[in-house]
């Protein structure tokens, strides 16, 4: 597949989920006037350009799916989501409701206003051609990671692997246990459960549906994702 910019990709069309998956597409979890509602398919990725003030909420529609997520200043791309600075600004490793997402500046990009789940990932990183391989075995080379899926969304905006930072994981569970370590687990959200952002700054929003099939946290079974955009009652 190669995209509007002539960037080579190895993400395919979609995947086809298993036919008695139970799914949920949910709504917004603000109300308001929608300005943008479509859906992920399973492995593939999206973007949009998210005004100042908007609230964009991801909708987990087969349960456990992870979103792994980037954050951009809409007209300075070199300003972008820092997993660092949200943690010191916070002083917590986990996201939730309350979290400000901030730049490599410590600027405010987003603010988590609905959180359905307990916690969100934002040190687990994402997956890869190649952390597939290490961690699964070299017959799994042919399988695009969520690196792929940001360089084919990146690369529709004028962005490259230079501009690949470590990212969000919308709906993933990574906890840190007491002797520091990390693991990645089975997942806390369900069918329907949302989680959504609301934009301080105008912002471009990349995401990758994961396109992991070779753990058991989303059940070896990639369903979609939805995305709502709205603009909140109270700023109309």
């Amino acid at each position: 597949m190669v995209n509007k910019t002539g960037v080579t990709s190895t993400v395919p069309v979609g995947a086809v989920y298993a036919p008695d998956s139970p799914l949920d597409w949910s709504q917004s979890a603000v109300p308001g006037t929608t300005v943008l509602d479509e859906t992920v398919a399973p492995l593939a990725s999206w973007s949009a350009y998210v005004a100042a003030g908007d609230v964009l909420t991801i909708i987990d529609v087969g349960g456990n799916q992870s979103a792994d997520c980037l954050i951009y200043d809409a007209t300075d791309h070199d300003e972008r989501y820092s997993v660092p600075d949200t943690i010191a600004w916070q002083r917590n490793v986990y996201v939730d409701t309350g979290t400000v997402l901030r730049s490599n500046l410590g600027n405010p990009l987003m603010t988590v206003v609905v959180n359905e789940i307990p916690r969100q990932d934002t040190i687990g990183g994402a997956c890869s051609k190649e952390s597939n391989t290490l961690r699964y075995g070299y017959h799994t080379e042919f399988q695009h990671g969520c690196r792929e899926n940001f360089l084919h969304e990146a690369g529709k905006h004028g962005l490259g692997t230079r501009d690949l930072v470590s990212n969000l994981n919308w709906f993933m569970n990574v906890p840190v246990e007491a002797d520091g370590t990390l693991g990645i687990v089975d997942g806390m959200s369900a069918p329907g459960k949302r989680v959504a952002v609301r934009a301080e700054r105008d912002v471009l929003v990349i995401v990758s549906n994961c396109p992991q099939m070779n753990n058991p946290c989303n059940a070896f079974n990639c369903t979609p994702l939805r995305m709502v955009v709205v603009t909140p009652e109270t700023s109309r």
